[in-house]
């Protein structure tokens, strides 16, 4: 029974994550204190405090990386086995890819916290906006957005779900384009709590300034295959990866095609995600509940997913 393993990005973390595993598997740590070395900063103790300092783009990215790899290498440490595939939304994307290995964690922290500081960098905070539309098809969310933008940028960039899709930009413009979606038939409309408007056109400039730092990174030839955000697409080639990568930045995130196509082209029965909350459980049992589907997060969750996946 074939699996596929996908590890989520920003929106994930919450106050005390992997605060159970911890205590119980030693590379959860061990993982933190790695990139806490590289980046000079503590960022286990950032995961367990409540002083909002998580929730910073610039802590936030880090953080969830090295919950992605951390978890991967509880899961290797206890025997599980290779998925057929791999996925991460988002920022996910690149804890992919380290248990791909084809980028190790220390070049891959170093990216992440570039790539926070260059999306902060690119649209200062309060002046872009995020916001969840529930409740209407993508077509029209599309055509809306474009009609409410007038001089401004807001975007459909995130798919989601069936009927959940997330719109990104300028500030002024998401207001009037959840106004707009409401008024034409959205269930709902939520502002997300998010310092930086992602994978929206005003993000380009800072998928140029990651495209440089690509260049100093190697890029290894993948063991499993790592579809990627942009068109749920999988590359060997290290210059399509980074690519990929790189416009990410700017493009929806296409999660409902990932998941059609992890189980489609891959025969995954199952996905396991890899990470503290259950976002992209919640979202990949919208998208096919014919699919198995864990949140490995915890210890009863990890052995839950051992007893089908163990080698």
């Amino acid at each position: 029974m074939a699996f596929a393993a996908v590890f989520p990005g920003q929106g994930s973390q919450s106050t005390g994550l992997l605060a159970e595993l911890a205590d119980t598997f030693s590379e959860v740590k061990e993982t933190f204190q790695q990139a806490s070395d590289l980046l000079d900063k503590d960022l286990w103790a950032l995961t367990q405090s409540d002083d909002g300092s998580l929730n910073q783009t610039e802590n936030t990215q880090p953080i969830m990386l090295a919950a992605g790899v951390a978890l991967w290498r509880v899961w290797q440490a206890q025997g599980g086995t290779l998925p057929v595939a791999m996925a991460g939304h988002s920022l996910g994307e690149y804890s992919a890819l380290v248990a791909a290995d084809i980028l190790s964690f220390n070049d891959a922290v170093k990216l992440v916290a570039n790539r926070a500081s260059l999306m902060q960098q690119a649209v200062p905070e309060g002046e872009g906006a995020m916001a969840a539309i529930i409740g209407l098809d993508d077509e029209k969310i599309i055509a809306l957005c474009a009609q409410a933008a007038q001089h401004g940028v807001v975007e459909a960039v995130n798919f989601n779900a069936p009927g959940q899709v997330v719109i990104a930009g300028d500030a002024k413009a998401v207001e009037r384009a959840m106004t707009l979606l409401k008024e034409k038939g959205a269930k709902r409309t939520i502002k997300l709590a998010v310092s930086v408007p992602s994978h929206c056109s005003l993000m380009k400039d800072a998928a140029k300034g990651l495209s440089e730092a690509f260049e100093t990174v190697p890029f290894s030839k993948a063991k499993t295959p790592v579809l990627h955000n942009v068109n749920a697409t999988h590359f060997k080639a290290a210059d399509r990866i980074k690519l990929a990568l790189s416009e990410q930045l700017f493009k929806p995130v296409r999660w409902v095609s990932t998941i059609n196509t992890l189980s489609d082209d891959f025969g995954a029965e199952t996905i396991i995600e890899f990470g503290p909350g259950k976002i992209l459980f919640g979202l990949n049992r919208r998208i096919d509940r014919k699919l198995g589907n864990i949140c490995v997060h915890d210890n009863a969750s990890l052995e839950k997913a051992l007893k089908l996946y163990n080698a």
